[in-house]
Parts: C-alpha cells; sequence; structure tokens
C-alpha cells in the first residue's frame, strides 16, 4: 500500500518539476510512482506508507555502511553542536584532504567541492587551463554530471529517459566535445590522430557504472593512459561512484594506473552533499588563487561533510570493509547466477565487490551499445516484482546496485529468493 506516497508524489507534482528532485526517482523508466521514505536504517528503508524494504540503492552509492550508520551520525551531531558552516578554514578539511592524498597516491593536491558535477566539471575546466586547449574526449554511457561539456551521449538519468543530450546546451560545447564507444581503443588513437595538439583531456569512469555495470578490457585502459601521455593530454578518472567502494584506493588501484587528475563524491561525504578533485600538484597549482583556473564555492569543506566523510571512511578501514564487501558480493553473485540459470532468461550479471547490475540482454556487455540492447520492458516487470516483495533495486535498468557493510547474509540470502521469485514471474 502506498496511499500517502501517491498523495505526496501528486503534491509534489505541483511544486517540483516531474515531481522529483533529481530525473530517475521519477520511476518513468519502470511506468510506476516513487516511493517516499521516511526513514532508513542499515540496510533496511521504510516508506511513508509503513512499507519495509531490503535497500540496494544506499543512495545511489554513498551509503557504504549503510543507512544511519551510528559513527557517522554521533560525527556530524558533535561538529553540528559546534557550527555548521563558516565559509572560512576549518581543520577537518585538512584531514580528509591528507586522507584522501594518502589513500590515492594519484593525487598530490585536492580541493573540496559540492558534488560530483562540480568535481567533474571543474577538472575539464583545469585540463583546459593547463594544457591551453579547448578539445575534450569522452566515453558513450560515462555519466559526469550534467555540466554541459559533459552532457554527450551520458548515462545515468540522462540515459534512462532517452535524451542521451539536454536542451539548453548550446551547439558549441558539442562541437568541442568527442563521444567513444567505450574500450575501443582504435578509435581513441584515431581521435588523437585527427585532433593534433587539439585533446585537453580525456574524461572516463575507469568502471562505468552509469549505463549499467560494464568492465574495461585489459588493455583498454593503458591505451588510454599511453595515449595521453604522448599526446600531452590529461587523464581524468571519474571516481565519484569507484572511489573508495571498487577497492581502498579506487578503481586506479585495480587496475594499477595513475590518472593526472581524479574526480570523487558521494562516500566521502558520508550521505552528504560533497565532490572533490584532485592530482598531480603541478597541474592543481593553476588553481586559484595560486593560478589563472578559478574555481570556487560557498559551502566547500564544510565541516557537517568533511566529518561525516572522514567518520565513514575511518570506519571502513577499522572493519577491513573491502573484504566483508566481497564476501557478501560472492554471495550474492552465487545466488544471483543460480537464479538466472533457473529462470532460463537472456540476462547478463556483472558484478565487481560490492556493485552489481542484471542486464536483461545477452551478454557480452562491454560498452554502452551492447548495454542498450536491454529489454527495459522485462526489466520494469522484474523490479515491481521484487519491490513488491520488499526488495528495492534501482528503478532503471542503467544502474547500478550496491551492497553495503550493514547487509548481512541472512538480507542476501532473502534477496535472492525474491531475485528467483520475480525472475520467474516473468
Amino acid at each position: 500500500m502506498t496511499s500517502r506516497s501517491s498523495g505526496l508524489f501528486h503534491a509534489a507534482q505541483k511544486r517540483i518539476p516531474g515531481g522529483v528532485n533529481s530525473p530517475v526517482r521519477a520511476f518513468r523508466n519502470v511506468e510506476g510512482e516513487p516511493f517516499f521514505i521516511a526513514r532508513g536504517q542499515g540496510a533496511r528503508i521504510w516508506d511513508v506508507d509503513g512499507n519495509e524494504y531490503v535497500d540496494y540503492v544506499g543512495s545511489w552509492g554513498p551509503a557504504i555502511l549503510g543507512h544511519s550508520p551510528k559513527v557517522v551520525v554521533e560525527a556530524v551531531h558533535d561538529t553540528a553542536t559546534r557550527g555548521l558552516s563558516f565559509g572560512i578554514p576549518n581543520p577537518l578539511e585538512v584531514e580528509m584532504a591528507e586522507l584522501i592524498c594518502d589513500w590515492m597516491p594519484s593525487i598530490e593536491k585536492v580541493r573540496m567541492v559540492n558534488s560530483g558535477t562540480e568535481a567533474t566539471m571543474s577538472c575539464i575546466r583545469l585540463a583546459r587551463g593547463f594544457t591551453g586547449r579547448d578539445k575534450i574526449i569522452k566515453f558513450d554511457g560515462c555519466y559526469h554530471g550534467h555540466a554541459d561539456p559533459l552532457l554527450v551521449k551520458t548515462g545515468s538519468g540522462a540515459l534512462t529517459h532517452c535524451q542521451p543530450s539536454s536542451a539548453g546546451v548550446p551547439r558549441a560545447f558539442g562541437d568541442l566535445t568527442i563521444s567513444l564507444p567505450f574500450n575501443n581503443a582504435e578509435l581513441l588513437r584515431k581521435a588523437f590522430h585527427e585532433n593534433k595538439n587539439a585533446i585537453a583531456a580525456v574524461i572516463l569512469e575507469p568502471i562505468p557504472a552509469n549505463a549499467g555495470l560494464y568492465f574495461p578490457e585489459k588493455k583498454f585502459l593503458p591505451v588510454v593512459r599511453e595515449e595521453c601521455t604522448n599526446n600531452g593530454a590529461v587523464l581524468i578518472f571519474d571516481e565519484v561512484i569507484t572511489g573508495f567502494r571498487a577497492a581502498r584506493g579506487g578503481a586506479q588501484q585495480i587496475y594499477g594506473l595513475k590518472p593526472d587528475l581524479t574526480a570523487l563524491g558521494k562516500i566521502i561525504g558520508g550521505g552528504l552533499p560533497v565532490g572533490a578533485f584532485g592530482g598531480r600538484a603541478e597541474i592543481m597549482d593553476q588553481l586559484s588563487p595560486d593560478g589563472p583556473v578559478y574555481q570556487a564555492g560557498t559551502l566547500s569543506g564544510n565541516p557537517i561533510a568533511m566529518a561525516a566523510g572522514l567518520a565513514q571512511l575511518r570506519e571502513l578501514e577499522r572493519i577491513d570493509a573491502w573484504k566483508l564487501l566481497e564476501e557478501l558480493g560472492a554471495q550474492f553473485d552465487k545466488i544471483a547466477r543460480e537464479a538466472i540459470e533457473h529462470a532460463k532468461l537472456e540476462i547478463t550479471f556483472h558484478r565487481l565487490g560490492s556493485m552489481f547490475c542484471l542486464f536483461f540482454a545477452p551478454g557480452p556487455i562491454v560498452d554502452l551499445a551492447s548495454a542498450q540492447r536491454s529489454d527495459l520492458k522485462m526489466f520494469a516487470r522484474f523490479f515491481h516484482g521484487c519491490l513488491k516483495r520488499g526488495v528495492n533495486f534501482a528503478p532503471s535498468q542503467f544502474e547500478t546496485g550496491f551492497i553495503s557493510t550493514a547487509h548481512t547474509p541472512e538480507d542476501i540470502k532473502r534477496t535472492g529468493a525474491v531475485v528467483r521469485e520475480a525472475l520467474a514471474d516473468l
């Protein structure tokens, strides 16, 4: 029963465009109405009608310790009693900068911002200022926020709503953005050859997680690194999702590569609005006030977000969270594959650590084009089948699911049963 949620949604539509403050929340891709959350604790959320769900959205990634973890809530409360925001430096900014640089050796200096979009937007501006060039290369399906130059063949909400680009973005921005298929090294080489000394940066999700979840082929990322180095372009890893989730040092630790700049977000805020970008000191030193590239933010590095993020990151290390998440992920992997095999449906299952996706399409899925073979109507039926049984996945085929340290083996086992039943209904 969702009568209160339905009432709230109809009221919201009168005052909020589409009734939501981020497009994918509207549930249009699954032909339904969103439910409204009253509270969350651990691996569970409860809507305003009292319905309980095992949650695999996790605020789209930040809730790696689950909802309302005690250590984070206490840090926020303690910090809030001393002030919410000052607009001048506070000690927690320095602690966060030191921790990020320690965990990600490619980052020598870092600046805090308030969202992943701000982080990637700032990386692009900085790369252009550093190189004196204008063009950038991105990859189809990689979503880097809603800054104008990056809304070309994107993933996440733009992909969900069949709007891979946006109205309101001047054509000139698109003319400076080259979008290539992910995992196609030859086209990358060709793009550099045809745009000699014009490419400022290559930006990508090293593990794309906004068009579903798929992975770089063995030689792809090394070629990207090589081409950027050989052509004087800045390599930007968007690790807003994978940073401190895929591994302690992010995807760059897994693949043994050093980008020139890295964009971060989500987990480093403990559930509060946050972002960060950092990298080689010689590039970061181009930022104002030291250099000519302007970037600013009233709430950047605010003590509440810093306290929440520091508490979460330190707890992750204390409990060796990545080992636990891999164990839970492996359990989920086994149960999901068994359910898919039992259903005898063309479904491709991908997982890395605590991140996963079920594509309602045959494999292999290695880029946006192959992900888009997915049967969206079948996914919608599967989504609702799970939701009515108390399991909440993202309301889009083109999103990634997240396991938290708050999930238990019993939660995973229950979810496996729900997935099996939902697939059987198809």
